[in-house]
């Protein structure tokens, strides 16, 4: 009896241990995957690094200007402990984010009209598109003209490169619903506003995001190509008034941080997007 209930006992606790045997696996095999990715991430910027340092020391490749990257990680270093880089990265972000909100508020409802509204988009779409095809740097002689150069045209142009893909990303997304979807929606007689809350939006909702993110990413280009041209502040200006001291070792350092800080923007809202949309089946 005793070894019965034995076997018992053990048939019973066996599916949990099978169970979670293939789950620790896929975890393991998905962190050296993970870890796999990261390192060989690393081998070009660190080959870079390697190029750099060595080309520094040699005035005839470096043209006697090229700081070392040690001498531009003590730059950053006193910048930041100065409190003049985080200062400048302040006011950019203040600009980047007052900008993004413009242009993608804009460009959603833009987007969902173009999507939705064959008409409207007849109409406005054409013009919509000649005018994208303008780069920012292109608006900046006539807006300097109409508002002058302080905040207010730092915050169109951004708002105009955040704008497009803004735009375009969700009137395609809405475009791109299925018409499967739409008929199932008829067929259980939803009105215009369930149509468009429970099938439309929540199907357009990963183009929409992919807009937003890249709407963000050329906000932040056009932040420091603004400050390039028309600031007396912010992490562009950096790179001029480097440049203007001709201390190169500035300019790289705000190079590395407008870099790096783009770098880590997309990633986060990379990581927002899988989370918000963590409900779709992985490959579609």
């Amino acid at each position: 009896m005793t070894a019965v209930l034995n076997v018992s006992v053990a048939q019973r606790h066996a599916p949990a241990r099978t169970a979670t045997a293939p789950r620790a696996a896929a975890w393991w095999q998905g962190l050296q995957a993970w870890a796999t990715d990261w390192l060989l991430a690393w081998v070009v910027p660190l080959l870079l690094l390697a190029l750099w340092s060595v080309c520094s020391h040699y005035e005839w490749i470096a043209l006697q200007v090229l700081p070392s990257p040690l001498q531009v990680w003590a730059t950053l270093v006193d910048l930041t402990r100065s409190g003049e880089l985080l200062d400048n990265l302040q006011i950019s972000a203040v600009r980047v984010l007052y900008g993004f909100g413009i242009g993608a508020s804009v460009g959603l409802a833009l987007g969902v009209g173009l999507g939705l509204s064959r008409s409207f988009n007849a109409y406005v779409f054409p013009l919509f598109k000649a005018i994208s095809q303008v780069p920012v740097i292109g608006w900046l002689p006539l807006l300097m003209l109409l508002v002058g150069i302080d905040e207010a045209l730092k915050f169109l142009l951004i708002a105009k490169a955040a704008l497009v893909p803004v735009a375009v990303n969700t009137c395609q997304g809405i475009q791109g619903v299925a018409n499967a979807h739409v008929e199932v929606a008829k067929v259980f007689r939803f009105t215009r506003w369930q149509l468009l809350s429970k099938v439309v939006f929540p199907a357009a909702t990963a183009q929409i995001w992919n807009g937003l993110r890249y709407g963000f990413t050329h906000a932040w280009l056009a932040l420091v190509v603004v400050e390039l041209l028309a600031s007396s502040e912010g992490i562009g200006f950096m790179i001029v008034y480097g440049r203007q001291l001709f201390q190169l070792d500035i300019v790289l350092a705000a190079v590395v941080v407008v870099g790096v800080l783009g770098y880590l923007i997309d990633k986060v809202l990379g990581a927002v997007e899988s989370h918000l949309l963590r409900w779709r089946k992985p490959g579609l």
